[in-house]
């Protein structure tokens, strides 16, 4: 595939991808907001969750789910989502947290807190709060916001792939410097998943406190045998 064909496909994409927010925003709904986690499968780190709210003539061609893009591209878009967007949000919830309230909970904590962080920003604009929520297969119960839940929505819809790149990036760069703190796990590659370095790791140097212990129960009950 030539250069060009490769752009016209990534533009066809985009258009198609684009296609449920045009229509949220020619009803009157123009702070549409995006959201999407990464991090739920890992041993070790936090939940990262995503949310941005992207101008109506923000259109870049090759946007997608982050699993579907290379460490390079995904930074690179990272940058410019975050410069073209009218608001974005990152939220966190801790190792600590996924062991107390389980990891789906966790994760729909860290996603309240990334539109709480979206809609801090607009409001520092002088903007309306977000107006309507599109989700990656998640509905969050107790938030005041219209919701929209996709399955695999980080491949359908732009915003939500937006938030896709916001959330995998900003988690990646956290765990490359959580490898400097807890070294000897290799999380700077693995980002916290269960690789064969990072079980050697734990075996050899026990768990830290960046990891999920409601992950490891089996690991540890088996190793202690």
């Amino acid at each position: 595939m030539t250069k060009a064909e490769r752009l016209e496909r990534d533009i066809r994409l985009m258009d198609e991808m684009k296609e449920h927010e045009e229509e949220l925003r020619s009803s009157g709904l123009l702070l549409v907001a995006g959201m999407d986690e990464a991090g739920r499968g890992p041993l070790a780190g936090p939940v990262t969750a995503g949310a941005v709210v992207l101008p109506p003539e923000f259109a870049v061609p090759g946007i997608n789910d982050s699993k579907k893009l290379t460490p390079k591209k995904r930074q690179y878009f990272y940058d410019i989502i975050r410069d073209g967007s009218l608001a974005f949000g990152l939220g966190w919830a801790t190792p600590a947290e996924i062991d107390k309230v389980n990891i789906l909970n966790a994760t729909k904590m860290a996603m309240k807190r990334a539109v709480a962080a979206a809609n801090e920003m607009l409001k520092q604009k002088n903007l309306d709060s977000i107006q309507v929520l599109l989700i990656d297969a998640v509905h969050i119960d107790d938030l005041d916001i219209p919701q929209e839940s996709f399955i695999k929505g980080d491949s359908r819809c732009y915003s939500i792939a937006a938030a896709s790149i916001l959330a995998k990036v900003a988690r990646d760069n956290y765990m490359e410097e959580l490898d400097k703190i807890y070294p000897g796990y290799d999380f700077a590659s693995n980002k916290g998943y269960g690789t064969a370095a990072h079980y050697d790791g734990i075996r050899n140097l026990g768990i830290t406190p960046a990891h999920r212990k409601s992950f490891l129960k089996n690991f540890q009950e088996k190793h202690n045998r």
